[in-house]
């Protein structure tokens, strides 16, 4: 049945309109901050990306930025159907919410499954993802045309206080110390007050010394991140649930008003 123009609504119809706009502008909200985390890692962090020979952080930054666009759109269609009160496109939005819930449910549980299946062998991939790291921090620094791994070391190194893979040490066994250093110990991206030829004191006055080098630092701020992730995605699964629970109140109440 059409909608009927001009008719009068109850109160809580009324309260039920206002509730799932309000809900739709936070979805919609919430949509553009996922986005933003994508393409804030693919930008500004694309330097650490670099240094790992996965290429699951930049998918994973894809999927962010898709995955965002389709909450935005999602919100979008929920406000148009709100404000219209067509009861055929609250049953679109109302579909798209609990599709996007249960693909967030079904990866959830695929990864917790991957995740127990794989524990016994979780610290042998550590160990590796560990080797080719320190194998690209340190082999390929201010080598010709690795200008994009040098620019990353660099940066890694100073915005994490820290020097070397595992400690400033290990630029001792690399092609760096050989061809490039020039007298200095270390890079000078090492240093506290980096300047020109600062690195040929590996002093703890002079240099960072971090227990566990730059990759400790780095999985951590990776953790950080997926602690930041998971919490916006149930966050997000939250919002889902009370839209599709306003969704399902208004539609019925809309029902109600025509007859």
């Amino acid at each position: 049945m059409a909608d009927v123009e001009g008719k009068t609504h109850t109160c809580g119809t009324i309260c039920l309109k206002y509730l799932l706009f309000i809900f739709n502008l936070f979805f919609w909200l919430a949509g553009g901050a996922v986005m933003a985390v994508g393409i804030w890692t693919l930008v500004d962090k694309s330097d650490y990306v670099s240094l790992l020979s996965s290429s699951t952080y930049t998918v994973a930054a894809y999927i962010l930025i898709g995955a965002g666009a389709i909450v935005m759109v999602t919100g979008m269609l929920g406000c148009c159907a709100t404000i219209r009160e067509q009861r055929c496109l609250l049953i679109v939005f109302f579909v798209l919410l609990l599709l996007i819930f249960l693909l967030e449910i079904t990866a959830g549980i695929l990864a917790y499954v991957y995740y127990q299946e794989c524990f016994p062998l979780c610290y042998q991939l550590n160990a590796e993802l560990r080797a080719d790291l320190k194998e690209r921090m340190i082999q390929n620094y201010q080598e010709p045309g690795q200008e994009e791994i040098t620019r990353a070391v660099d940066r890694l190194q100073q915005d994490f206080k820290c020097c070397g893979s595992y400690s400033s040490a290990d630029w001792t066994e690399g092609a760096w110390i050989q061809t490039y250093a020039d007298g200095r110990l270390v890079p000078d991206s090492c240093c506290k007050t980096p300047s020109d030829r600062c690195g040929v004191r590996d002093h703890p006055s002079n240099i960072y010394r971090v227990e566990g080098g730059c990759i400790s630092k780095l999985e951590e701020f990776l953790l950080q991140h997926l602690l930041i992730l998971g919490s916006v995605g149930l966050g997000i699964a939250f919002l889902q649930i009370v839209g599709m629970i306003f969704t399902c109140c208004l539609f019925r109440s809309l029902k109600e008003d025509i007859y």
